[in-house]
């Protein structure tokens, strides 16, 4: 581990509307000395208020704990709405398994099952320290991917990427007419990939810039993105400000220049 004086400093959120829950979680956070300080919040709306702004602070969570179900905003309706402006490390707590595969695609880290011991905790939070400690580290631009599968593993070149969609618990990468799943979440993909090169689109879909050609208007009255090959992806209402900034395209949708 770290000597005393340089271990990180980590910030953590509890969110639950139970409040011997979040007493709970608080009590063990507080007992590992990597973390610095255990904010609660009872609703997710107000989980969403804090992160945002204590990141106008400077001073956002590294951790969140974040419970499944809370009436009004649940733990996927935060991560919704907070878009790329995720915490390093989400883990969702929950007393109902049924959710485990929907938490891994929205980009949670790790998922404890109510009620958990003090064991699965420190797992959880092993590997959130990990992942939070390699999002501090200087990191040059991501240019391959290592695929591994039964008995060999495929080197992806990221400039060779058109776009990537969630796949259950990996990520489908869309290479031209071949597809390559990776064992990866989309959060840590968007994290390390150049945001000056992919855009986040929708929960579930990662797109290369360069190959957008559009943006069109579809039954529903949501846009689609439209790709150079003909491809159409869902655009989400929460990510649409975000890919318009990326083209450089204000007011309505609009098609983009070449």
């Amino acid at each position: 581990m770290y000597p005393e004086e340089h271990r990180p400093q980590i910030r953590a959120l509890v969110v639950d509307d139970e409040p011997l829950a979040r007493k709970n979680l608080t009590v063990l956070l507080r007992l590992d000395p990597e973390i610095a300080t255990v904010i609660e919040c009872g609703s997710g709306m107000e989980a969403v208020e804090e992160i945002r702004s204590s990141r106008i602070r400077n001073s956002g969570p590294d951790l969140v704990f974040l419970d499944v179900q809370m009436p009004e905003c649940d733990g996927f309706d935060v991560l919704e709405m907070l878009g790329s402006d995720l915490p390093a490390a989400v883990v969702f707590v929950t007393a109902y398994d049924q959710y485990a595969l929907q938490a891994f695609e929205a980009g949670a880290l790790d998922y404890l099952l109510k009620p958990f011991d003090n064991a699965r905790f420190e797992l959880a939070l092993g590997r959130a320290k990990e992942k939070i400690a390699r999002g501090r580290s200087p990191q040059s631009t991501l240019e391959w991917l290592a695929v591994k599968s039964v008995g060999q593993m495929t080197f992806v070149k990221v400039s060779e990427i058109d776009w990537i969609e969630a796949a259950d618990y990996y990520s489908c990468l869309h290479l031209g007419t071949k597809t390559q799943l990776l064992r990866r979440s989309m959060l840590e993909l968007e994290r390390e990939l150049d945001q000056a090169v992919f855009c986040r689109i929708h929960r579930s879909t990662i797109v290369r810039l360069a190959r957008v050609r559009g943006l069109q208007l579809n039954e529903s009255g949501e846009y689609d993105v439209l790709l150079d090959n003909g491809t159409k992806l869902r655009l989400s209402r929460r990510y649409r400000k975000q890919l318009q900034s990326r083209l450089h395209v204000s007011g309505s949708p609009q098609t983009p220049p070449r």
